[in-house]
């Protein structure tokens, strides 16, 4: 029996990801193709196969998405000539190719390099495959090359290791805040209306030397706290967005907004007429739309008015492949009333005095982190669109896991500059020994996976292990950086 497209499809992905190849690849121009990462495979239905791939090409090295298909014709047949999703393509892979074309096009017009596995594979290979079972399964399962060796490695030295980078990637976030904090302030002082840097700052900001005076400004750290904050909400998928969002809706802006009994309705206009969100309702008689959503579009029309930043769209989020729970709706109130907060009840401010004042580890982490914990209630409690009632009510907005990461990928790294910036050593230090023992909640299948190749047991919920299981997996696995690895080196050396 004929094997049918979308099986052989799967079975192409597998050979993608582990480069099962009998002999190099080359384009159809004869230029050679290198793979220096497969990129990661996707398990969402909608866009490409993998993304985040590195390629060379002949003498240029691209990074972007890779798009495996059964048959050449399938690029537009399957409508990924037409769709933005695949504009980032890089090199597209077929089984068959029967005409011998030698590209494609993305909706952009862009020629991107096409090539037939069936030209570089062993034959017999792809019915190997389909004898075998759960492939998909085992397609998701991260598998180290090291896997097999490592128990050449003595166990302190992975878990040294492990904690190294853990602690590695908490200072990289630390970097980056300070970073943002400088360029807030150098913005600031050149008197920039515009808060999103959209441009090579110049020469002057980088021998610009700061000291701790010129961080004596709570706007400053309140704003970047409240991108820091929107990011994290926006999860992988909207989580640029979400940032894009908190730099051009910016708390300067917000504080013009006049805090009466409307103000919630006006922040709630306000993110969701700048995100591209808000239903439109032109055309449309009162009858025809709720009454949130009316009342919404009255105070956007007034409000947007005064701002004369970014206005975003809604093809820009994204919802397919979510669960409803992180849809950028449900988010994005969430972080309202963070933002909120931040604004009118000096959370900022609360979030110091607690680390200041309380000494029990656990009565801080549970006392800091339900500042974040949002519960849900009015017109979002039974909604994750707009104009649609969900099946069941929402509970929170952000609940009691992802408080858990804002706190350790945010608050954290947020609190060790912020001491450090003052010269308070012994708040400083009380920062890393929360992160040094914290254990947290949440579940992350990259660390579950990684603890296992390189049999790290009973680590995999400590902070600072699992932060180092990422690291060692994006920076390093991921990258096919085993020579770069402390136990890469002594494994493949």
């Amino acid at each position: 029996m004929e094997t049918s497209p979308k099986i052989l499809e799967e079975k192409l992905h597998r050979i993608w990801l582990n480069q099962e190849f009998a002999k190099s690849l080359i384009t159809k121009n004869n230029e050679k193709i290198v793979v220096l990462n497969p990129g990661n495979y996707n398990n969402d239905s909608a866009g490409p196969d993998f993304k985040h791939a590195r390629i060379q090409i002949g003498n240029l090295t691209f990074v972007g998405d890779v798009e495996i298909d059964y048959d050449y014709s399938n690029w537009k047949t399957h409508g990924h000539n037409i769709n933005k999703r695949y504009n980032k393509v890089i090199l597209h892979v077929t089984y068959l190719n029967k005409q011998k074309h030698h590209y494609i096009y993305t909706s952009e017009g862009r020629k991107v390099p096409t090539i037939a596995l069936i030209d570089f594979v062993e034959d017999g290979l792809i019915d190997n495959l389909l004898e075998q079972k759960h492939y998909k399964k085992n397609l998701n399962k991260i598998i180290l090359k090291c896997a097999s060796e490592i128990d050449t490695i003595d166990l302190e030295e992975r878990r040294k290791f492990i904690l190294k980078l853990g602690f590695n990637r908490f200072q990289k976030k630390s970097s980056r805040i300070f970073r943002r904090l400088k360029e807030l302030k150098f913005l600031k002082e050149l008197q920039l209306k515009e808060p999103v840097i959209r441009y090579e700052l110049t020469k002057a900001f980088a021998e610009k030397e700061f000291t701790h005076q010129d961080f004596n400004d709570t706007s400053l750290w309140e704003q970047v706290l409240y991108e820091l904050v929107f990011e994290a909400l926006g999860y992988s998928k909207n989580k640029n967005m979400m940032l894009k969002l908190a730099q051009n809706l910016d708390l300067e802006f917000l504080k013009k907004i006049e805090n009466d009994s409307e103000l919630k309705l006006k922040l709630e206009a306000l993110y969701f007429g700048v995100a591209g969100l808000l239903p439109e309702t032109e055309g449309l008689t009162k009858d025809q739309i709720s009454e949130h959503v009316y009342e919404l579009n009255e105070q956007w029309n007034k409000l947007k008015l005064l701002y004369d930043n970014k206005l975003f769209d809604e093809t820009q989020w994204h919802f397919l492949g979510q669960r409803p729970q992180n849809f950028p709706t449900v988010r994005i109130i969430g972080g309202m009333k963070i933002a909120n907060d931040i604004l009118h009840n000096n959370l900022t401010g609360k979030i110091i005095k607690k680390f200041l004042e309380i000494n029990d580890t656990k009565v801080l982490i549970n006392s800091v982190r339900s500042l974040f914990i949002i519960k849900s209630g009015g017109y979002w409690k039974t909604h994750y669109i707009f104009e649609k009632l969900a099946k069941t009510e929402i509970k929170y907005f952000i609940g009691v896991s992802r408080a858990d990461e804002i706190f350790i990928n945010i608050l954290l790294p947020f609190l060790s500059v912020y001491f450090d910036m003052f010269g308070n050593e012994a708040s400083s230090k009380k920062v890393l020994k929360v992160y040094n023992d914290y254990e947290q909640r949440m579940d992350n299948k990259i660390v579950r996976d990684v603890a296992e190749n390189l049999q790290l047991f009973g680590l995999n919920k400590k902070t600072i292990y699992m932060q180092g299981m990422i690291e060692v997996y994006r920076k390093l696995c991921s990258r096919n950086k085993c020579l770069e690895c402390e136990i890469g080196k002594q494994v493949f050396q």
